[in-house]
């Protein structure tokens, strides 16, 4: 992607985008062709519905369960007793979820980091929430900041829907059905408008 061509494409579609790209940290996220599926979603798992230093404390005891592997391991996954993950600060529905994981991986159902590059946005979100307690949401944020694909639109991401809120002038939230046809306009580069939405949420409220 032409990080370049993409900022003059959102700027150009409105002067409010201009304005909130000027002042912003820049997108510089780019395609990746080192990622590990497994390794990523493993730690979306364990990141969910948590806060990011506590998220981050369990995250670091599961790894230490694996003091000598640099990634882990899906068959060493299903073999670790459950009990070793709840101490470790899991809770039982992420194990389940970590172990079915582990399982599509061995079996094919999560792709290898090289066959994704050769799929569609699509075609991975139906592969991969396919998994136990991974929705669209994650496989989402896993597009947009591990692979860096340059047309995500997280429509259900609450950051998002507030970002756009914000930028626009608007008191109540857009559905993400609206907000889906309101994205239209910055395709395809629909990666970029998010990020600066949530860009739009660092900025202190005026007032």
């Amino acid at each position: 992607m032409n990080h370049k061509h993409a900022h003059r494409h959102i700027s150009a579609s409105d002067w409010r985008m201009a304005e909130l790209i000027a002042r912003s940290r820049r997108y510089t996220l780019a395609p990746s062709i080192s990622v590990r599926p497994f390794d990523a979603l493993a730690e979306s798992i364990a990141y969910q519905q948590l806060s990011g230093k506590a998220a981050a404390t369990i995250w670091n005891r599961v790894r230490a369960l694996y003091p000598k592997r640099k990634w882990l391991d899906p068959a060493t996954i299903i073999a670790t007793p459950g009990d070793a993950f709840r101490a470790a600060g899991l809770s039982r529905a992420k194990i389940a979820a970590l172990k079915d994981l582990a399982a599509k991986t061995v079996d094919g159902t999560v792709p290898s980091g090289r066959a994704l590059i050769r799929m569609t946005d699509d075609e991975i979100v139906a592969r991969l929430t396919a998994v136990r307690g991974i929705g669209r949401w994650t496989v989402e944020m896993f597009l947009l900041f591990d692979l860096g694909r340059p047309d995500v639109w997280p429509v259900d991401d609450y950051g998002v829907r507030k970002g756009f809120a914000k930028i626009f002038g608007k008191r109540k939230l857009p559905t993400p059905k609206q907000l889906m046809k309101l994205g239209e306009k910055w395709r395809p580069y629909r990666s970029v408008a998010a990020w600066y939405f949530w860009r739009a949420l660092d900025a202190p409220e005026k007032g």
